[in-house]
Parts: C-alpha cells; structure tokens; sequence
C-alpha cells in the first residue's frame, strides 16, 4: 500500500509580509484619522509649536500723507477644487471650502496736492481745493475671522501631507480669497463713501479756521 504525502502550505516570502504589514499599518492609520475610531494617533503623530523668533527690527520709516477717510469689511465663501485628469477624487484631488473675512480701506493722498489746487481769497473767508480721486488699499485678510469650513483630500494628498513641511497649506484658498475682496471693493461705493468724508473732514476744519465758503472737488 502507498499512503499519500500531503504537501504542505507554501510559504509566504519575508518581504512580502514586511509589504503586508506595512499595508495594513496605513490602512488601520487613516481609517483611525477618518473615522475617529483611533483618536489616540494623532497624540501619538502630533506636533508641538515653540516660538524661538528674535525681535523684530526696524528696517524703515516711511512718512504717510495720505487720509484713511473709510474702510468696507468684506466676507467672500471660495470654493476651490482641484481634479487630477485621470485619477478618481478619492486617489488624487483636494476640495477646500473656505471663508475669508477681510478689509479693505480707501483713502485720499493729500501728498499730490500742488500749490494751484489751493485757492484762498484776500479775506481768507472762502477757501477752494481740488483733491486726487480716492484710491483702494491693498485688501487685508483677517486670520481671526477666516476658516476652513470642510477639506477633502484624496490618498495621495493625505500621504503627501505626512511628508510635507507645510500640510494642508492653504494659500490658494487665501490668494483666492484676497483677489475676491479687492473685486468687490472695486465694485463697492467705498471710494465714493471716502471721498465725502474726506469733503466733511476738510470743510469743518476749514471753517473752524474762519473759513464761512469751503469748495472741495475731484480730479486727476
């Protein structure tokens, strides 16, 4: 009689378990971050801040002439999303959703007034000026009153943010959100608003001078 040899199970290679667990340790890593079943990992993979700046120098003064007459608070929602061309969203592809709160002044450069925009009278009782058309600041951003609503990454994203100095960065969505304000104050009745306030500024300091007639325009 012959009695039949049973083979015995063919064993997995040492580097492909290493590959295994390797697969494994990530899909358990995101899979806690996702779903907050692990919320240890990010205690555990967390980061500390420690501010070892020097102080601040004064590198340059520069004097200002111009009037400050109004400034708009603007909100603007930036919806910014990014696809790769031949991956799935859930590979490769970011999605943020931001709120970007800022403000933008407008103001009068009295510094361009020249000596024929200024007319006074013998009495000085009556008093003429002719003043730049009011201008547009640069919009300035709130980081106390700007936030990301939602972030979405794909696998990829994610595992580039764990190599990356700057994860989850989010100067787009800012750039973007600076370039909107700076539309709708173009948009806006601000450098008009400026301009009449800085008409009110003058004439009452005019007339606290004695002026009784205050003329106040516009030009280029």
């Amino acid at each position: 009689m012959t009695t039949p040899v049973k083979r015995l199970p063919r064993r997995m290679p040492g580097w492909a378990k290493v590959v295994a667990a390797l697969v494994l340790v990530l899909v358990v890593f995101f899979a806690g971050l996702r779903l907050s079943v692990l919320p240890g990992l990010k205690d555990l993979f967390g980061t500390e801040t420690h501010d070892r700046s020097g102080p601040a120098l004064l590198k340059s003064i520069q004097d200002i002439s111009r009037y400050d007459a109004a400034s708009g608070n603007f909100q603007v929602v930036v919806d910014l999303e990014k696809d790769a061309k031949l991956l799935p969203d859930a590979i490769r592809g970011t999605r943020t959703l931001y709120v970007g709160a800022g403000t933008v002044d407008a103001y009068v450069d009295l510094g361009k007034i020249g000596e024929n925009d200024v007319k006074v009278n013998g009495d000085r009782t009556s008093a003429t000026l002719r003043l730049p058309h009011a201008q547009l600041g640069k919009p300035a951003l709130d980081p106390d009153r700007s936030y990301a609503v939602s972030k979405q990454r794909g696998l990829f994203d994610r595992l580039g943010d764990l190599f990356s100095d700057n994860p989850n960065g989010e100067q787009a969505v800012q750039k973007l959100a600076v370039r909107h304000i700076g539309d709708a104050a173009k948009e806006s009745e601000l450098t008009a608003r400026a301009e009449s306030n800085t008409t009110g500024m003058l004439e009452g300091l005019l007339r606290s001078l004695g002026f009784k007639e205050v003329r106040v325009s516009y030009g280029s």
